[in-house]
């Protein structure tokens, strides 16, 4: 069951604002958490099932951050991010995973950038826990084989 959009947004608001701030900075957050909020309020009376919310509002976040960052990179170096955790920035990864096919690039930064388990993994790209463990375990043997 799908819950209301007002009830998804109260529950994954604050922890969305948080991570945007922690990868693109205070100044371009509140733009990104509209940006996110607006696209999952477009494709919510699409979804078929209420599972997997949390894993499908990060991969839009995701995206937005992904997006923004390819956006300002002519422009210079990569801002620094303020890490509240001990999770790696996406920045950190983004030049590693630049080169993976989009599955695979989708994997491992869900899984080593964001730290979100295979199920979660499987349900933002639409796809089984045991096919997103293959992915990001693909993709990290392809990252090992270039960076040799």
């Amino acid at each position: 069951m799908i819950p209301p959009f007002e009830t998804f947004y109260e529950a994954y608001r604050d922890e969305v604002y948080r991570f945007l701030s922690r990868r693109l900075g205070l100044e371009r957050a509140e733009d990104a958490f509209q940006e996110t909020f607006l696209r999952a309020l477009r494709a919510y009376p699409r979804l078929e099932h209420g599972e997997h919310l949390r894993a499908w509002v990060f991969t839009i976040a995701s995206r937005i951050v992904v997006d923004d960052v390819r956006r300002r990179r002519p422009q210079g170096e990569l801002p620094e991010v303020a890490v509240e955790d001990e999770l790696p920035a996406f920045e950190d990864l983004a030049p590693l995973t630049d080169d993976l096919p989009p599955k695979e690039r989708a994997a491992v930064v869900l899984r080593y950038g964001y730290d979100l388990g295979y199920d979660e993994i499987g349900a933002a790209l639409d796809s089984t826990e045991s096919a997103a463990r293959q992915a990001a375990s693909a993709g990290v043997r392809r990252l090992r084989k270039e960076h040799q």
